[in-house]
């Protein structure tokens, strides 16, 4: 298979020879379509339309493979050949085939709203159900170890300082933190304005130590940083005073969590502590789901999901008198 971190959006939109009946849209065509049907419609994130991409450059090279060479020629049994392939073949995990599958659902979909196919042949096809892992959550000490661990006598220190605090305290996305702009910091509320997944904006409250930190790193680190870029409005910037990605977000977190002595620790991490430690100090679901920013419910539920042989471990790590 592909890796979507290797397969850009360029790679799904490949022109490929096809043997394509009169009047039939090319083969290409109509995934760059749905591409940017993606991006300006729907303002879905660049990771998701890259995954995307990948996914039906993977679907259209097994197509090519198996002779089948347009659209109108994908049945229902041809899905669930190339599923069976995904599995057997490519040996990808459940997780990975049901995004695969999400992916074919939402593009033949589209085929069919926009006339490329008269049926959606994915239409009867159900999305396998997979278990999904409970999140990993760093217990109140190991936040606290991670949140002491960079150098506080460096500009970088600084600011990795206030992007751990900030993550912690905001539940915010590695996305979300690199986008961050000056103007979206409401000092006198204490609160952040989001641009979230979907171009959704949220105002997201942050405390006061995350509030601190941000201060200290804005007044006296990020100038340090900035040298002859004075213009730019990005909040976290790297050495060279240029916005960091969230690539570099992730780096940060992995490079300060080894310094703290922690493992498997990742910008989600920090936003599965801030939900998991909310909701065991009893806040309601409903404003972690908007804190979040997911626009169902059911995604912030999964942190309700703990198993009964987990119950004492989670007792014991967050409860002050366990």
């Amino acid at each position: 298979m592909a890796n979507p971190s290797a397969n850009t959006e360029r790679h799904a939109s490949l022109a490929l020879q096809t043997d394509s009946p009169p009047h039939t849209p090319p083969f290409e065509q109509p995934v760059r379509d749905f591409l940017e049907y993606c991006r300006l419609e729907c303002g879905f994130a660049q990771a998701t339309i890259t995954a995307y991409g990948a996914d039906l450059y993977d679907l259209q090279n097994w197509m090519i493979d198996h002779n089948v060479r347009s659209w109108p020629s994908l049945s229902l049994e041809r899905i669930a050949e190339h599923i069976q392939w995904l599995h057997k073949s490519q040996k990808l995990i459940d997780s990975s085939v049901a995004r695969h599958v999400a992916t074919i659902r939402v593009f033949t979909r589209f085929l069919t709203v926009r006339g490329y196919v008269e049926n959606d042949p994915a239409e009867k096809i159900v999305q396998p159900k997979v278990w999904r892992r409970l999140p990993n959550v760093l217990s109140q000490e190991q936040v606290e170890a991670l949140l002491n661990a960079p150098d506080r006598s460096d500009p970088l220190g600084l600011r990795d300082v206030a992007l751990l605090e900030l993550l912690y305290a905001s539940g915010l996305r590695a996305s979300e933190i690199a986008n961050l702009k000056e103007r979206d910091i409401h000092w006198d509320m204490g609160a952040a304005r989001v641009l979230g997944k979907g171009n959704k904006e949220r105002v997201v409250p942050i405390g006061d130590a995350a509030m601190r930190a941000l201060g200290e790193y804005i007044n006296n680190a990020r100038p340090r940083l900035l040298e002859n870029r004075k213009h730019q409005r990005h909040v976290f910037l790297s050495r060279t005073g240029q916005p960091i990605t969230r690539i570099v977000v992730w780096q940060i977190i992995k490079r300060q969590a080894k310094t703290a002595g922690l493992s498997d620790v990742h910008p989600h991490t920090l936003r599965h502590s801030f939900a998991t430690h909310l909701l065991v100090g009893g806040a309601d679901l409903r404003v972690v789901q908007e804190l979040l920013g997911h626009s169902d419910i059911k995604t912030t539920e999964l942190y309700t999901h703990i198993d009964r042989s987990r119950l004492k471990d989670v007792l014991t790590r967050f409860h002050p008198r366990a």
